[in-house]
């Protein structure tokens, strides 16, 4: 019997007969901003899991230690069971969204080397941005820690780019979570999909993730079918 232990804006977690494992259901929810914006998209849930083991199993061959076990069905996953560090991890390589805003750049400006930032994982707060400093006053984390986190990041960025560029996509940015294990080793978690990437297609710069949804552009799944389609292409 399974039990939910968790439930966020687009999935929830169940325990398993491991209490070291949980099972992940990616929902068909969908949100923006700050999730005030919640629509149920037939069959996000399911091709979102889909792509997320791919890729997770894709940075597990390639050196990168992950939560993830294996896709058991359509919309469920198993996961190893860590404890989530509160901060997002977001690794930019071009110029959009808050960051162009902020700074006032071209639109897909190239970035000169690419860009880590944090946010705080408060929902209240509306997950604002943070100072490494700020994370380590806080004490969200520690420094040895926080620096493993970017060096984490840049990594798994590298090895997405290489991906994403057989695939004739561009990775714009995307946002990383990580967890501390049973051994108390950072390890990667969460999900990768257009949900938490910004993906271009290189010859058009047409968007195949959510921003497609937060600017009500129109219907997002033929972008997340069309990376399901190539990520299958590619690995």
């Amino acid at each position: 019997m399974t039990t939910l232990v968790a439930s966020g804006k687009t999935k929830e977690l169940y325990t398993t007969d491991d209490s070291s494992v949980l099972r992940v259901h990616y929902t068909d929810h969908t949100t923006a901003g700050d999730g005030l914006r919640n629509e149920l998209i037939e069959n996000k849930g399911a091709v979102n899991n889909e792509i997320s083991s791919m890729i997770f199993t894709y940075l597990n061959e390639n050196g990168v230690d992950t939560h993830f076990i294996e896709r058991v069905n359509e919309t469920d996953q198993l996961n190893k069971k860590v404890e989530m560090i509160p901060l997002e991890v977001v690794i930019r390589n071009f110029a959009a969204g808050h960051f162009q805003k902020r700074f006032g750049t071209d639109y897909l400006q190239t970035l000169k080397e690419p860009v880590v930032e944090f946010f705080y994982k408060d929902n209240d707060l509306h997950d604002p941005i943070v100072t490494k400093s700020d994370a380590i006053g806080l004490d969200l984390i520690e420094a040895d820690k926080l620096t493993q986190l970017e060096a984490n990041g840049l990594k798994v960025n590298q090895i997405l780019k290489g991906l994403f560029d057989k695939m004739n996509v561009t990775l714009v940015d995307f946002k990383l979570e990580f967890g501390i294990n049973e051994n108390g080793e950072i390890i990667l978690a969460d999900e990768i999909s257009p949900d938490s990437c910004r993906l271009l297609d290189k010859d058009t710069n047409e968007s195949l993730d959510k921003d497609v949804f937060r600017k009500e552009a129109g219907d997002m799944m033929p972008g997340y079918l069309e990376i399901l389609h190539r990520l299958r292409a590619a690995i």
